[in-house]
Parts: structure tokens; sequence; C-alpha cells
């Protein structure tokens, strides 16, 4: 079965453009326009107030001096004060309130967006700074972008106060404001770019970090502390240098609005004192003017609007590297029902950065089988893994699992028909149950694939078994290799995927696991440098140089000297019984184990595949057999 010409054509249409920069800046105030909008008319409503606070106090002041009844304007003034108290208290709690929201509404966007876009394409995105304070700047973008558009309601309030009281006054004000305009203006062109320097730095850091703890156990015993120390810092110089700009931007904004702000309000004080003296003003009046001038002179609190506008566009801009990332893209087929998990690959190549890892990889692992993959490191099995089970596509050629093409199957067919397991599996989830389990999962399933891979007799003596805290169960790597396999053994998959996934099991346990392998049901892909394992499957693929150099039965190709030469066996190596291998505990015996597998293994090779005479070993011409390198 194949699959539909129709279903092909649609999983190889060529991904949807990348979103136009800002959307997702679009998306976080569309999210928030509530919010906003709330935080809008509540700085609007307390600007009115403090506009109107001016004149109510300015005549309740000249009715006292007149000796009047004032009562009514005090109410009044009283009232004023109480409103501009109350909306900026709303625009605090809603400004919160939304701003926790839309973070986490960020971070689950960034987050989803970087598990549904292929491995290779997430390399080198800083995830963990766009999650935490890049998400954190972003998420007040709603009430940021609203809190700078009602920034300059109370200022031109305060502007419009001046000339309606006195148009002197305000006259006077006026001489100042375009140098308050190119200071503004300096602070949104200078400072955002500041900004956005420091935030890739930051970034830049947090990744190197993040690497040097994964390895903190390979630095302490190379003792390159103080080298991986620098390596790790060295960012800070140019985050010290963006973030000295980012403040030398501010600080000059804020230097030059704060001197000038106090001598605008000089000047319009003099104007209404000359004018009082003259008769023109009343003493009301006068202090109407000064409470306008020093609304107005808040027009250097624009400043500070502004500048948080400036992180929110920053910070999004961020995530939204992440959240652009081309999701890897599903089809809407499933698999045949009885399928036994045949998988084909059919001249599958892949290209990274222009140097080919995979070349005409042509292979057919028979269902039901086990398939040990083997080679010299960086010859691309981990490559050839992924591209198997669709952690990534080829660049060319189809992968066809019961003669479905991968690419067609819906997610939930795909993850649910290939399980993988790796060397160094990450654990997720509060205890070692969740970890292994990843959804709900009976007990007596959780306990029989803890069982099938030999984890049952270190989980079993934990304080709690398997419901034991992860934090509170220190791990060895085989251990933690262990729990990886009982992963993958939780539910039955037509395809098992194990990338070096026994490398730091003792041998009692490999063989433990190795046998509970043969009782799986599927197709069995493993990556191996175990002589042993190789022997024990059903075939063997030798991949050297991102080219399938020869495919059989172990007991065949070991009579090629390279082909022993990839376990450090040596020409005169035996591949039978008797074959010296050496235990984790370093001690040299001899196998037991027989590896003359007896039955016709199915195999498809590319057609330029020849066969030695003599050694019955399928090789590619193209691979030079003393060197392995790619004719």
């Amino acid at each position: 079965m194949t699959a539909a010409p129709a279903d092909a054509a649609r999983a190889r249409a060529t991904p949807a453009p990348p979103p136009a920069e800002g959307r997702l800046l679009r998306e976080a105030i569309r999210r928030g326009r509530g919010p906003a909008a709330l935080v809008l008319a509540a700085t609007a409503l307390g600007a009115a107030a403090a506009v109107t606070l001016p004149l109510a106090l300015g005549r309740a002041v000249d009715l006292l001096i007149a000796r009047a009844d004032a009562g009514s304007w005090v109410l009044l003034c009283t009232a004023l004060i109480a409103t501009e108290v109350a909306t900026d208290a709303l625009v605090a709690r809603t400004g919160g309130r939304t701003g926790a929201a839309t973070t986490a509404w960020l971070r689950r966007r960034a987050l989803a967006g970087f598990l549904a876009a292929p491995p290779a394409a997430t390399t080198g995105t800083g995830l963990p700074t766009r999650l935490t304070a890049n998400a954190l700047d972003a998420g007040t973008a709603p009430v940021a972008a609203a809190t700078a558009a009602a920034a300059g309601l109370a200022p031109l309030g305060g502007l419009a106060g001046l000339f309606l009281v006195d148009p002197w006054a305000g006259a006077a004000f006026v001489c100042g404001v375009p140098l308050l305009l190119l200071i503004l203006r300096a602070l949104l062109r200078d400072g955002r770019a500041a900004l956005t320097t420091y935030q890739e730095e930051q970034g830049r850091m947090a990744r190197l970090l993040t690497g040097a703890l994964s390895g903190a156990a390979t630095i302490a015993a190379a003792g390159t502390v103080r080298a991986e120390e620098r390596r790790v810092l060295a960012p800070l110089a140019g985050m010290r240098a963006a973030g000295e700009r980012t403040w030398r931007v501010q600080g000059r904004a804020a230097g030059l609005s704060g001197a000038l702000m106090p001598l605008l309000v000089a000047a319009v004080l003099a104007v209404g004192g000359v004018r009082l003296v003259a008769g023109h003003l009343t003493p009301g009046d006068l202090l109407a003017l000064s409470r306008y001038a020093v609304l107005a002179a808040g027009a250097g609190a624009l400043a500070g609007a502004l500048n948080g506008w400036v992180r929110a566009k920053a910070g999004t801009a961020r995530v939204e590297t992440v959240t652009a990332l081309p999701p890897t893209p599903h089809g809407t087929r499933d698999l045949p029902p009885h399928g036994d998990g045949t998988l084909a690959l059919h001249g599958v190549h892949v290209t990274r950065d222009g140097v080919p890892l995979l070349d005409s990889v042509t292979l057919t692992l028979p269902g039901g089988t086990t398939t040990a993959l083997v080679g010299p490191s960086g010859s691309g099995k981990s490559l050839l893994a992924a591209v198997a089970g669709r952690l990534t596509d080829p660049d060319q050629g189809t992968v066809l699992l019961d003669g479905t093409d991968l690419r067609t199957l819906s997610a939930d067919t795909l993850r649910h028909a290939v399980a993988y397991a790796f060397e160094r599996p990450a654990l997720f989830g509060a205890t070692i149950a969740d970890a292994v389990a990843c959804g709900p999962l009976p007990e007596p399933d959780l306990r029989r694939a803890l069982r099938r891979a030999a984890a049952d007799t270190f989980t079993d003596r934990l304080p709690h078994g398997p419901r034991t805290p992860l934090p509170e169960a220190p791990l060895s790597g085989g251990e933690l290799q262990r729990l990886g396999l009982a992963r993958a053994f939780t539910r039955p998959t037509r395809l098992l995927i194990l990338d070096d996934a026994t490398s730091s099991l003792d041998t009692v346990t490999a063989h433990l696991v190795a046998r509970a392998l043969t009782d799986t049901p599927g197709t069995r892909l493993t990556i191996t440098h175990r002589l042993t394992t190789a022997a024990q499957s059903d075939q063997v693929v030798w991949l050297d140089g991102g080219r399938i150099r020869g495919t059989g039965p172990h007991s065949v190709l070991w009579r090629d000297p390279a082909y022993r030469a990839v376990f450090g066996a040596g020409a005169g190596g035996d591949a039978g019984a008797g074959a010296d291998t050496v235990t984790d505990t370093g001690a040299r015996r001899r196998s037991d184990v027989r590896t003359d597998v007896t039955g016709d293994v199915r195999t498809e090779l590319p057609t330029d595949m020849r066969t030695d005479i003599h050694t019955g070993i399928r090789t590619d011409p193209r691979v030079d057999t003393g060197t392995g390198a790619v004719e």
C-alpha cells in the first residue's frame, strides 16, 4: 500500500511564508484589548479630573479670599482628587493582571511553536531567555500601548488650561515644546536599538550558561572551570556596552526633560506674576496657572511611558522569532490497520549548511525484525534515526512505514506509531512515574514497562517507589537510560528506535533489555556500539560517511576488516562464539553469544551496490573500503 499522490503532494507542499514582523505584537494587543481599553478609559478619566482640578482650586481660593461660600467648590476638589487616586489604583491593578495573563499566553505560544518546529530549525533560538525576560517585557504590551496613548492627555490638557487662563502664560510654555519633542524622538530612536542589542547579548550568555551547566561534570573533571567562566561571561562586554548606551539615552532624556520642565514652569509663573500685578489675573488664576504648568510639564513623563512601549516591542520581537518558526507539516492519514511495521527509506538525502550528511540512503527494515545501525562517530547514525521516525525530514527521498509516507500521517498517528529512547533522555514531570508515563497510564502498565527496562530493580528501592519526586531520586547514567527505555515500552508501537539508548547499561542489564526487545512487537532499529547487540540483531546496517557501506547479518559483515574496526577489533577477529568482549567492569572475557544469524533477511539496496564474491558482503563501490571515504 503506497501513499496517495494527492496526500504526498500536500505533504511536500512549500511551507507557508513566515508571518509578517510585528504580527505577534498585534495579536498580544488584540488579546488584551479589553483591559487595555479599561486602562485607557481610567487614564483618560484621571487626566480629565487632573485638568479640571486647577480650575476648581482657583475658583475656591478666589471665593475664600472674598469671604464667599466656597463649600461646593471644595467638595468638587475633594471628588476630583478621589477620582485621580481611584483611577491610578485601577490602572495599577488592571495592568498587573493583564501583564501576567499576556505573559503566560506568550510563553505558551513560544513553547508550542518551539515544540512544533523541526529540531533543526530550533537550534540557537535561546528559548530560556525568550520565555523569561523577553516574554515578561512583551507581556506589558497591551497596557504599555494604552498607557503610551493616554500619557499625553494630561500634558495636553494642562497646556490647554494655560491658554484658557492666560494666553501669554501659555505662549511662554510653548517656547520650550520643540526641544521637548526632540528629546522624546531621540529616546524612541536610540533607546530601542540599544535595548535590542542588550537583549540579544543576554540571550547569547543564557545559551552559553545552559550548555556549561549541562556539562558541569565534564568541566570539573577537565579542570577548565576558569576557561568556561571566561567563555560564558564573554557576552558581558557587549551587554555592558548596550546597557550603558541604554542608560545614557534614558538618562540624557530624563536629565534634559528634568531641567527643561522646571524652567518652563518658572517662565509661566513669572509671566503669571506680572499679569497678576497688572490686575489681569486673580490669585486663584495664578494658582490654576501653577497647577496647569505642572501638568503641562508632565510631558516629560511621556519618556517613561514611551520607554515602556519600546521595551514591550523589543521583547515581543524576540519572542516572535520562536512563535514564527515554521511548524512541521502533518497530513491526515492513518496507518493500515494490520501493518507489521515495515520501514522503507528510498533515496534519502539530508544536507546541513551545504554538507551532505546522508547521501542516497535506501534501506528496508522488515516488519518485526531488529536492525542494528553501526558506524564510526559522525557517520550519520543519529540523523538516520531521526529521519526514520520523522523527527526531521529528508531534503530528498521518502520514508514509508507500512507503505505510507510519514509526511502524510497525522501527528497523533505518527507519535503513537513510533517510539524513541535516547542516550541522554530528559525526564519531565513531578515524579518518576510521571516522567515514564507521559500521560495517563494504568499502574499495571507502568510496572510492566519498568520491569521490561530492568528499572524496577532501583525504583522499588526509592522512598516512594515510582512515585518518588524526581528531585529526590538521584540517578546514574544507566538508571536514567533505563527510565528512558521504560518510557518507550509504555505503549505498543510499530517502530521502536533506540538511539544509543543502552550505552550506559552494564552487561547483565543490557542482556535483560535485549531480551525484552526481542519480545517487543513491531520493528526495532537500534544504534549501537556493542558487539553483542549487533550480533544478536536480525540484520546490521553499516553506515559510513553518510552512506550505507554494507547491509547483512553481523556474521557476514564481520569478514570485512573495516567492519571489525568499527568495534575496535583486529584483523583476526572472530564474529562467532568465542569473540573477545570487554565487560563494563573492564575485565576481558569470552563471549558466548552466537552470531551466525540464520534465515534470509529481506533488504533493499541501491542498484549500484555490489557483492564481493569472496565474502558475500553487499557494499557501496563509491566508499573506499580502506578509509571509508566516499568517492
